[in-house]
């Protein structure tokens, strides 16, 4: 799994003109799916995005986790992170997977952050086109790679 994690300091997910999940001080993250992903490293991030540091302290040190600051989480799908640029100028994305496997791994990638973080995870609409909007804050960015453990 490929994710990209925004620290934010609002975000919103808007389809077919609704807003379907929207949060201030939190965390954006964006989920990639390929069909190597199994339940260690749904696990493995769940865990990692809840316990990671990147929020200010009182001396605005990033020593607290979203958890912390009793912050929120919006996941959005997003299958171009496994996007391939090697041949030619159109990205392949022959690397992500199919709905019938993407589907079930990023609902339980919900339900693992959510029971890492003991609080409701909001989502976008798995492949929906969604509008989505953010106020990154920082910014604050970072991209990690289950296979890689990074």
């Amino acid at each position: 799994m490929k994710i990209v994690i925004q620290r934010v300091s609002e975000a919103s997910v808007t389809v077919d003109q609704e807003i379907v999940a929207k949060i201030q001080k939190g965390l954006l993250v964006l989920v990639g799916i390929e069909d190597a992903d199994t339940q260690e490293d749904i696990d493995w991030l769940a865990g990692k995005i809840i316990k990671m540091r990147i929020f200010g302290d009182e001396n605005d040190v990033m020593n607290c986790s979203v958890q912390d600051i009793d912050g929120e989480i919006i996941v959005v799908s997003q299958f171009t992170l496994h996007a391939s640029t090697k041949k030619g100028n159109r990205p392949s994305y022959i690397k992500a997977s199919k709905p019938d496997f993407s589907i079930p791994m990023y609902e339980n990638f919900i339900k693992s952050l959510e029971k890492e973080f003991n609080k409701k995870v909001q989502t976008g609409i798995f492949g929906a086109d969604m509008k989505v909007r953010l106020l990154n804050d920082g910014p604050v960015t970072i991209v990690m790679d289950s296979k890689n453990k990074e």
